[in-house]
């Protein structure tokens, strides 16, 4: 018998001062049964942190390794936001850079490689903040 899902409530009080974003966040995370408990709550934090109109984590989860954790899609069929939790490979990040304006990474690893990595390898638009 293989391990289940396990579902985690979350009620966050957001007040997001620089953004004037003020608002109680109440929602349900499923936790792959492959999943860390690290990816998990980083996941849970970057989708705090960018709580905006729209925003929904990816339907399909960690079973999709090609699609983003956290997205905001636009009106054109791309996004406007791409959120990657871990250390995401250099491609995905060059794939998620050419389908949407911003892409976000939020890690709780060693961020060294990863930053080596995108150096080394080719990624739109790339560029360190």
């Amino acid at each position: 018998m293989g391990t289940t899902t396990t579902l985690y409530r979350f009620q966050i009080e957001l007040s997001d001062i620089q953004r004037s974003v003020y608002e109680s966040l109440d929602f349900r995370v499923a936790q792959h049964p492959s999943e860390a408990l690290p990816y998990l709550v980083t996941r849970v934090l970057a989708f705090a942190l960018n709580s905006s109109e729209g925003l929904a984590f990816s339907p399909s989860g960690l079973s999709d390794p090609d699609t983003a954790a956290i997205t905001i899609p636009d009106s054109f069929g791309g996004f406007r936001l791409w959120i990657e939790i871990g250390n995401p490979s250099a491609r995905k990040l060059h794939k998620a850079a050419k389908a949407a304006k911003e892409v976000k990474v939020y890690t709780y690893k060693d961020p060294k490689p990863l930053i080596r990595e995108i150096h080394e390898e080719k990624v739109h638009r790339r560029k360190r903040n």
